[in-house]
């Protein structure tokens, strides 16, 4: 469900902001200066949407267009290519991706619905609060180059730019430009289609309280080095040695036979509900019922528990599988002793120089989850340690969103890009077939109507989806 909370204060904005504005214009004495201020500045406002548009930036639109000309030719070419494939692969994946929403609606399995293509993205509900504004400024640049792209094509093909903008709609931020319609509809189709199609090619472009926190848990700016054997050289390796952990049995612990003391044992050995012993009653936070096997004589070997402090035991051990591991490795007389644990459930030695090993015990996933990594370490003391991971967190918001936008825009619906590229394509394909023009636009408008009901269809189920179940 959408949190309350944020529904509370979305609209109470939207609402103080409309009732400013009408209580402004219904005023006789300010009206008449509020709405030149309006108009001064570009702005216009109307329920859930604020916008605002300038010319600034035409002279910058006008330097880029006459940039390589032979280059920038060749590139709104292979736009036009890439915009037509665009528009039918969209209406594609939609379809694709109204089946699978349908299927998910009427299963229960939640791997259907990780195995979407395309999700509607509601902030607050599946779009944690931590990332809104990776998201909200990786919008706006999106719909930025997106623009740029319209207005240098567009000026290119002879198309006077009124100008470039900005708005926001509800809590969506997005630009736009303002073309000449009078000169947009003189030039050929398929010049038509270079303008429309131009922003698609240029588009394609620890966590507190958690499992790793603690006195002798890790730190922010700890250099880790290895889990239990498996050597971390990188964040590749973080997650490939978690799994590795997760999917193998539990790695055992060389210690002396000496070491086995039979005033650790605090009590019988019971099993769990899940079937697995354990030896330790006292809940303790630093002990841990370690198995063995215990030879009671030349073919007879029987399985042993005692429950032994963690860190005293396994601080400087070498990692085993069997007696035999230890045999080979050590002068003196040793056992190969393994934590007892709950299915699933692992202990796992991080190492992280100069300080003592951190003892992990739950699900690997859930340290994976706890901790941030970067393959990265600054130079400078002024350079935020986390600066690698926003920047790299903030070009897959850019890239993701980029190629989402670039699909939705390009489908064949009313008020998106993809109606004029549709009604150019019809133009340039159908003129010489469907000689009456009516026609030709008779055929674009149930296409229009197709598609933006599939959309449509995608949109609604999607919220629902997100915000219902």
């Amino acid at each position: 469900m959408i949190p309350v909370s944020l529904l509370v204060f979305v609209m109470a904005g939207w609402c103080a902001v409309y009732l400013a504005d009408t209580l402004l214009r219904s005023s006789v004495t300010h009206r008449i200066s509020y709405e030149s201020w309006l108009a001064s500045r570009g702005l216009m406002l109307s329920p859930f949407h604020v916008r605002w548009q300038t010319t600034m930036f035409n002279r910058l639109f006008a330097y880029c267009a006459r940039i390589n000309p032979r280059a920038l030719y060749m590139w709104f070419n292979s736009g036009l290519v890439f915009g037509i494939a665009a528009m039918l692969g969209s209406v594609v994946l939609l379809i694709r991706t109204l089946q699978q929403t349908i299927a998910q609606m009427t299963t229960d399995n939640p791997r259907i619905g990780d195995q979407q293509t395309l999700q509607v993205v509601v902030p607050g509900v599946n779009l944690p609060t931590s990332q809104l504004a990776y998201f909200f400024i990786a919008l706006l640049l999106s719909g930025v180059i997106h623009e740029l792209g319209h207005a240098v094509a567009a000026l290119r093909e002879q198309v006077r730019v009124n100008g470039f903008g900005m708005f926001v709609f509800v809590v969506y931020p997005g630009a736009f430009v303002d073309l000449f319609t009078t000169h947009l509809n003189l030039i050929s189709p398929a010049q038509q289609l270079r303008i429309f199609c131009a922003d698609l090619c240029l588009r394609v472009y620890l966590v507190q309280s958690s499992a790793a926190d603690g006195p002798r848990g890790l730190s922010v700016g700890d250099i880790v080095t290895g889990l239990e054997d498996c050597p971390v050289r990188g964040v590749e390796d973080w997650t490939s040695c978690l799994s590795h952990l997760a999917h193998t049995p539990q790695t055992g612990y060389c210690v002396p036979v000496a070491s086995l003391q039979p005033s650790w044992a605090h009590g019988r050995a019971f099993k769990r509900l899940d079937g697995t012993m354990d030896c330790c009653s006292n809940n303790s936070l630093t002990d841990l019922c370690f198995s063995y096997i215990k030879s009671q004589g030349r073919s007879s070997r029987e399985r042993e528990y005692a429950c032994m402090p963690v860190r005293k035991m396994v601080t400087g051990t070498r990692v085993c599988h069997t007696d035999d591991d230890c045999a080979a490795h050590s002068h003196t007389a040793s056992i190969c002793v393994t934590p007892s644990l709950e299915n699933q459930t692992r202990f796992i030695r991080v190492t992280h120089p100069p300080n003592t090993h951190m003892l992990f015990v739950g699900y690997p996933p859930h340290l994976q989850y706890a901790v941030s990594l970067t393959n990265f370490v600054p130079r400078f003391g002024f350079l935020h340690l986390d600066l690698p991971v926003f920047l790299e967190t903030f070009c897959k918001y850019v890239v993701s969103l980029s190629g989402a936008l670039a699909v939705v825009n390009s489908v064949p619906c009313f008020a998106l890009d993809g109606q004029w590229m549709l009604n150019a394509l019809l133009e340039a394909t159908l003129a010489s077939v469907v000689i009456d023009r009516q026609k030709r636009e008779l055929i674009g408008f149930f296409l229009l109507l197709a598609g933006s009901a599939l959309l449509a269809a995608n949109v609604a189920l999607g919220l629902w989806m997100v915000t219902a179940r």
